[in-house]
């Protein structure tokens, strides 16, 4: 499957390593280079911002997606190629899924474990099937990824969600995939 639009998941703030900022860049230039769109939770600060901005500062196509409370709040992405403010969280996130042929997610917060997650359950409900990519930089998702094979061992899942979850160590790793050739 060619993959054109890629929805990134990750941190409204950098985090406490430099690498993480780093990567984010990377992986916005890259999506740049290869014309792949951008679709994000429309922030203008933290890893989602250093992702969008290094998208657009490459010439790429960027797509963001904020609920409205956040919008009021003014952390909404200005300079972007389109800022669709929705309702509430629900619908950014039914959105960002709509719009997008795959998932990146990258370090971040509850939000990022929220969508994560419900990925996650929507492809095992059937809902949708895209691929997930969870870049691992420095080891940040470890522990979670112990914690689904926890999950799946004892029982408590239906499927092994690590068949449509691939997991790399950076942004080098994650442009080697098939997918992406």
């Amino acid at each position: 499957m060619l993959i054109r639009s890629l929805a990134v998941f990750c941190g409204s703030k950098d985090g406490n390593d430099e690498f993480f900022t780093t990567e984010a860049q990377s992986l916005g230039t890259w999506m740049a280079s290869r014309s792949i769109r951008l679709v994000y939770g429309g922030g203008n600060v933290g890893l989602m911002g250093a992702v969008a901005n290094a998208v657009m500062k490459n010439g790429g196509s960027v797509v963001g997606v904020i609920p409205e409370i956040l919008d009021a709040r003014e952390r909404s992405h200005k300079t972007i190629t389109e800022l669709l403010v929705v309702g509430d969280m629900h619908v950014r996130k039914r959105k960002m899924y709509e719009l997008c042929d795959a998932a990146i997610i990258l370090p971040g917060g509850y939000g990022t474990l929220d969508e994560l997650f419900e990925m996650i359950t929507w492809n095992n409900l059937s809902i949708h099937d895209k691929n997930i990519y969870i870049i691992n930089l420095n080891g940040f998702y470890d522990h979670l990824l112990t914690h689904i094979e926890t999950m799946l061992h004892k029982g408590f899942l239906y499927e092994n969600p690590m068949h449509r979850i691939t997991v790399v160590a950076n942004v080098a790793e994650l442009v080697l995939q098939p997918e992406f050739s």
